[in-house]
């Protein structure tokens, strides 16, 4: 018998005393327009929830599985440790079984601080700095060099041309965000100089009017008070100021002063404030974790590479050091896929008493960095600011950190992991999540994407419609088993039956032309499209597509609009016929839930005022402000208009509730005195926009509003829901719909990812507003992956043919079918398929005009 008594040498492990659960067992799931539904979900599979926008799938994934999920983990903290993890409210479900703790990656992960770079994100940095301490060749402190030894993995070593003892640099010695950080940028590589005369710019407004621009945010309008104990005066304008108490402003020191403010209700109340000088506010908050706040302080800076560590980050001392005959800002700066070449060359050229110790870490470095090229990374530099990085290149970033985990029994809860990833991309996205399984978990996620679904092992479909039309199982099953239900949305874009159909326009008219001369990985690129129609640019992530469109199209576009010189790297620019610019994004709209469809169409004002001329307003004095939850004439005292109260449970998730007082209607009981054809204004913002214009169609300035929101396909949407819940695809559609109310000749419209988080089925809805506004006498151009979106375009631009530096290049460009079959084309190959799917080359369903 062995001696070997490892798990991985037993290999029969007996019987399980109870046979392990197949499914996560839901009941009763109550949650948004979720109404009572039951589902089963293989574990240990990977299941995609799809379905029409609207129709229910993050309210199944996010808002129940994964926060019962994540709050079951949590449970397993101690006190101590939760009470220091936000935690989300439960959600309302019967009964949740066999549910594994869950991790989720999000739509949009959050943008990092401004010291991670891909390097930190990904931990290839630390495999690296390892590597340099270990197999390094490095500096004595009289400047010889100790080639790399044994000596390496000591704590010490002699210098063999001096005799000097010292300290063999840890990786710590290299990390820029401790011991190895610049001691002039803090490891930042650049430098900020705060401008003085940006934090004025109205001299004729006095310090309590907000002269002091960075003292009119949050806590810091408290130093409004501090200072004026510091002897300046605050009720007068800037401009009469002395030069003494402006550098009191400028450079007074930290001191604490006692200070009387009042409260909301106007009650005084004495502060101790600690005060803080404008300048010394604004360098604290450019330096915070927070992208937001860094954000907001950009206005008044003014950053330049640092002149000490010429932007590696690192402290002079840190780079004298080299691994295989370079030193660390020389490897930060390759490409993953670079990186990846070199790293392989490290274990051949180590000294042989060091070939196992770099073998073990070249693997373990190439572990990292192969499935981020797999994910279509590898044209990222090591030390690329994770700020710069697009949404798409952060979730994958995320997703393979996750994998790397090598976790088992998790539930991994997966928002659109699609988003952003070009078709050549999409099978080593497939492969990593099919890894997550294969290591022992369960993957749940939400996808639109085709390919992605059907390589799942189980999809549950939800629809048929959206909002109330939908919340319930249309379809559920394998791939093949979804593909043949006749009730099936998705089903006939699963089998290449559906296509987007739609009518070619002319290209030949006028033309948009500009030349770039040098940007990022553009150099010397010309590009021109059509006027009136309807241009998408496609190409690998890292290709060049931002840099041409959004870094060099627009702001050209702008400064030609402006009558000034476009910026430099733009040597020739024609816009005819040009009258306009508009920018859709799919950034949520509005930062919380008092954003809504009412409000941010206008319609809000419409209804009040409707409101405003009751017989009742009239008998009681009321005007339009009245009927705003965000005035204290309108609100609830309880809840100030939010419609709930959030109650702190200490260690447990805060426990948000529906208004006791106004029951979630946000508004005053006698507001709610006040009706319209038997509505109050709180059944008004209950009604989707569909049915809005059905029951207030008498109403004026109601219907010029809300019908292009119908007609962007979310006349689902509830008039009083918080729009930052919005998709990414719902917000963009929501601010077309804005814009249709006036008139669009000459307007280029330029949208970033439109497709994004939206059903095939809605990608046609997408591409008639496109029809639309194109009718009405704009030109539209889409950056986007989807294959529906390009194949339906009049003209199509290609970029590539790879990321990185040997991107940046138009490689094909022309009518899709025409890039379709360019052999230069990454994306053409996709397409053609795409094409000789939907059973008619070159194109399904369109035809020429």
């Amino acid at each position: 018998m062995s001696s070997d008594t490892s798990p991985s040498a037993v290999r029969d492990y007996g019987t399980p005393r109870v046979p392990p659960p197949l499914a996560i067992e839901a009941r009763g799931i109550r949650h948004n327009n979720l109404v009572d539904l039951d589902v089963d979900l293989p574990l240990n599979r990977v299941v995609v929830i799809t379905g029409v926008s609207g129709s229910g799938k993050s309210s199944l994934a996010m808002g129940t599985l994964f926060a019962e999920g994540r709050q079951r983990f949590l449970e397993g903290l101690s006190t101590f440790s939760r009470r220091r993890i936000s935690q989300a409210q439960r959600p309302d479900v019967d009964l949740i079984a066999h549910l594994p703790a869950a991790l989720a990656l999000r739509q949009r992960p959050p943008v990092p601080g401004p010291r991670s770079t891909v390097g930190t994100m990904s931990s290839v940095f630390n495999a690296l700095r390892l590597s340099m301490s270990r197999l390094g060749s490095h500096q004595c402190p009289n400047g010889h060099t100790v080639a790399a030894g044994v000596h390496n993995f000591s704590e010490e070593m002699d210098c063999p041309t001096c005799g000097v003892r010292f300290m063999v640099p840890g990786a710590e010695s290299f990390a820029f965000n401790s011991e190895g950080a610049c001691p002039q940028c803090a490891g930042v590589g650049e430098r900020f100089e705060v401008k003085v005369d940006r934090l004025i710019p109205d001299p004729s407004l006095t310090i309590e009017g907000g002269a002091v621009l960075p003292w009119n945010v949050g806590g810091m309008r408290l130093s409004r008070f501090a200072v004026a104990q510091l002897g300046v005066r605050t009720d007068v304008p800037w401009s009469e100021l002395t030069a003494q108490e402006r550098d009191i402003v400028f450079h007074g020191e930290p001191v604490v002063r006692r200070v009387q403010v009042a409260e909301r209700a106007g009650k005084p109340v004495n502060l101790n404030v600690n005060y803080e000088n404008a300048i010394a506010a604004v360098e604290r908050q450019a330096r915070s974790d927070n992208a937001g706040t860094r954000k907001r302080q950009e206005q008044f800076l003014d950053w330049d590479t640092c002149s000490l560590c010429h932007g590696s980050r690192l402290r002079p001392e840190a780079l004298t050091s080299t691994l295989d005959g370079m030193n660390l800002a020389d490897i930060n700066a390759f490409t993953l896929e670079a990186l990846g070449q070199f790293v392989r060359r490290i274990s051949p050229n180590a000294p042989a008493e060091l070939r196992k110790p770099a073998d073990t870490l070249a693997r373990e470095t190439l572990n990292l960095i192969d499935p981020l090229v797999q994910l279509g990374l590898g044209y990222l530099s090591l030390d690329r600011a994770g700020s710069t990085l697009s949404t798409g290149e952060r979730q994958r970033l995320e997703l393979t950190s996750t994998v790397q985990a090598n976790t088992t029994g998790m539930l991994y809860v997966l928002d659109e992991p699609s988003v952003g990833l070009h078709p050549s991309n999409v099978v080593g996205l497939i492969a990593t999540i099919r890894s997550l399984v294969d290591g022992g978990n369960s993957v749940v996620m939400v996808e639109h994407d085709v390919d992605v679904i059907t390589e799942a092992d189980w999809i549950v479909e939800l629809g048929p419609g959206a909002g109330s039309g939908g919340g319930r199982i249309i379809a559920q099953g394998t791939p093949e088993q979804v593909r043949s239900d006749a009730a099936s949305i998705i089903g006939p874009f699963l089998s290449g039956g559906a296509a987007v159909e739609r009518t070619r326009r002319p290209i030949d008219g006028e033309q948009v032309a500009m030349h770039v001369a040098d940007l990022h990985n553009l150099h010397d690129v010309s590009l021109q499209f059509p006027t009136g129609a309807l241009t998408a640019v496609a190409g690998p992530s890292g290709a060049g597509k931002t840099a041409l469109i959004l870094e060099s199209l627009i702001p050209g576009i702008k400064a030609a609009l402006d009558g000034v010189k476009p910026p430099a790297h733009i040597t020739h620019l024609e816009t005819p016929g040009i009258r306009a610019l508009a920018e859709i994004d799919a950034t949520p709209i509005g930062s919380n839930s008092r954003s809504t469809p009412a409000t941010y169409s206008g319609v809000h004002d419409a209804i009040r005022a409707v409101f405003a001329a009751a017989p009742l307003s009239k008998e009681r004095g009321w005007g339009a402000t009245q009927f705003s939850y965000n005035t204290k004439q309108g609100q609830c005292p309880v809840c100030t208009g939010l419609g709930y109260l959030d109650f702190d449970a200490q260690y447990l998730p805060d426990i948000r509730e529906t208004c006791p007082e106004c029951h979630g209607t946000r508004y005053a009981h006698e507001v709610l005195e006040v009706t319209v054809d038997g509505l109050t204004i709180a059944d008004v913002l209950s009604l989707t926009v569909h049915d809005a214009l059905d029951r207030l169609a008498t109403w004026p300035g109601v219907e010029r509003p809300l019908r292009p929101i119908d007609d962007v396909g979310l006349g689902y949407l509830r008039l009083g829901e918080a729009t930052p819940s919005l998709s990414g695809g719902e917000a963009q559609r929501l601010r077309i719909a804005t814009r249709l109310r006036t008139s669009q000749k000459g307007v280029l419209y330029v949208f970033d990812e439109p497709s994004t988080g939206l059903h095939p089925l809605d990608v046609r809805t997408l591409v008639s507003v496109f029809d639309r506004l194109i009718d009405d006498g704009a030109t539209v151009v889409v950056i986007d992956h989807d294959l529906d979106v390009l194949a339906a375009a009049d003209y199509l631009i290609d970029m590539g043919p790879v990321g990185g530096p040997e991107g940046g290049q138009i490689v094909a460009q022309g009518r899709p079918d025409d890039v379709a079959r360019d052999p230069m084309s990454t994306t053409g190959r996709f397409l053609l398929a795409h094409l000789a799917r939907s059973g008619d080359v070159p194109i399904t369903g369109i035809t020429e005009s």
